[in-house]
């Protein structure tokens, strides 16, 4: 596995990760919009005050890679994760997602990867997740144990 680090998102993490969420090849990826400035900084700062949301930045080399948050919308328990494009390949987001279940306990968990996401998908696998509902554009994977 790869080294890395999770730790609290701070403040200092916020420009970063609002430029590593507007590249447009990772939008693309993701299908998932990005937000402007004020209203990624508005939601970051909502979230990270948030007590039942659980945010870790995800560091590698000294250098924050990318992010991992944890929430509950309607009854599921979700996960996301977004990672810099020049963090892809190179196991970061298999390690993180894998320490990070490890330290969150919170059972199931659930992800939404858009199907055209073949990268995205293989990191949930590895990580225990298995299929929970399979759409035309998205998929729901589920980690149960």
């Amino acid at each position: 596995m790869t080294k890395i680090l999770l730790r609290n998102v701070i403040e200092a993490d916020l420009p970063i990760l609002f430029e590593q969420q507007i590249d447009p090849k990772a939008v693309a990826m993701a299908a998932f919009p990005s937000k402007d400035r004020g209203p990624f900084m508005l939601h970051w700062e909502k979230i990270m005050k948030d007590k039942h949301v659980i945010t870790k930045a995800i560091i590698y080399k000294g250098k924050l890679a990318g992010h991992i948050v944890c929430w509950k919308e309607k009854y599921e328990q979700q996960v996301g994760y977004w990672l810099g494009q020049s963090f892809w390949g190179r196991g970061i987001a298999s390690s993180a997602l894998a320490e990070f279940v490890n330290e969150v306990k919170i059972r199931p968990l659930y992800a939404h990867v858009a199907n055209r996401n073949i990268a995205s998908r293989r990191v949930l696998e590895k990580c225990g997740f298995t299929m929970h509902d399979e759409g035309r554009e998205e998929s729901i994977l589920k980690l149960s144990a």
